[in-house]
């Protein structure tokens, strides 16, 4: 098994890295582990001193209080939707939960994998290849190389093995010349990075707000650390993620990335072009080309549109998740980047 997150939130979670939700021209907002061992006393000193060892939390050990800071257009645990109903996946929200407190259990040196567009270097090509849904070169698990970080064997580090999805976590494991050797959060073993892809976290960063977001139930709920082994639901909302339609539209990418950027207004291209097609507002992004945002306005329109009758309904976007402009902003207001981690599951 190769990501952990598979045992955190269920086998249908995989990480995937693909093309932007909408390409951006313009930003009006920018951005910018595990040690399980116990060190003990020496034995003249057992006596004096005495070590706590704090056992994991469970997914029953989260407690989940529902106290709302936004709560319009608030969705019930379970609801009706055509001739079914959907839900809030409270046990993997709470085993996903479980999973972020204990990586956080002990001192960590945080990093983030970055090449948004490219910018710190189109990535090398992989040993090994294929072509992903999105039909780009991706590695062997369909991770693709455009916006991805390479990943190097410890004892190879001329060509990549994998890519690290953009927004990933990673710990930091000390330089070894130009590379930083890292353990990422969801993908086994310690690779070895180039220092240009990756941005360091404070070190008093913890991960307090979570932002779960359902591709198979087009919902997404906010969520607030209170003191261990209890949140706090901020809201309970419908969404609607990205749609595999290539060469344009994407799949919002399952699995754990920090968000990174605010954006006021995120202007897109209309398809094909390099005209601008509109605008979406209160955009924040957590992987590649992905951001939380609120109903896109379609030109000449330039009006904010507060709803949208496909939200919660089925994939439609890029490749973003679109919600109530209202839910869009209080994301953009509550949730601070590189403290906020977005989770993707189905």
């Amino acid at each position: 098994m190769r990501y952990a997150l598979k045992t955190v939130i269920g086998a249908g979670v995989l990480l995937s890295s693909v093309t932007g939700c909408l390409n951006t021209p313009q930003e009006t907002d920018s951005l910018k582990p595990e040690q399980d061992s116990i060190v003990l006393p020496p034995p003249e000193a057992a006596e004096e001193s005495v070590v706590e060892i704090i056992p994991p939390l469970l997914p029953e050990d989260i407690l989940l209080t529902k106290e709302f800071l936004y709560d319009k257009y608030t969705l019930e645990d379970v609801y009706p939707y055509q001739d079914t109903t959907r839900s809030f996946k409270w046990e993997a929200i709470r085993s996903s939960l479980a999973f972020v407190e204990n990586v956080q259990q002990n001192p960590t040196r945080w990093v983030v994998m970055q090449n948004y567009k490219n910018q710190n270097q189109y990535p090398p090509l992989v040993k090994k290849y294929k072509y992903n849904k999105a039909r780009l070169v991706s590695d062997t698990l369909g991770v693709s190389r455009y916006q991805s970080v390479p990943l190097y064997a410890p004892e190879d580090t001329i060509t990549p093995e994998l890519y690290g999805p953009d927004g990933s976590i990673a710990a930091y494991l000390g330089e070894e010349g130009s590379f930083v050797r890292v353990k990422p959060l969801l993908i086994e073993k310690e690779w070895m990075v180039p220092k240009r892809y990756l941005y360091e976290l404070a070190d008093s960063v913890f991960f307090s707000h979570v932002i779960v977001v359902d591709r198979k139930d087009q919902n997404i709920a906010t969520l607030e650390f209170v003191e261990r082994g209890k949140w706090k639901i901020r809201s309970m909302n419908p969404a609607t993620t990205g749609k595999h339609n290539p060469p344009y539209g994407q799949e919002t990418p399952l699995g754990i990335f920090v968000l990174q950027q605010k954006k006021r207004n995120m202007y897109f291209w209309k398809d094909g072009t390099r005209e601008i097609g509109g605008y979406a507002p209160y955009a924040s992004r957590f992987t590649n080309g992905a951001h939380i945002h609120g109903v896109p306005v379609n030109k000449p329109a330039t009006k904010q549109i507060e709803y949208s009758w496909s939200l919660g309904t089925t994939p439609r976007s890029h490749m973003c998740v679109r919600n109530a402009t209202s839910h869009a902003q209080f994301i953009y207001d509550w949730a601070p980047t590189w403290s906020t981690l977005v989770i993707v599951l189905e």
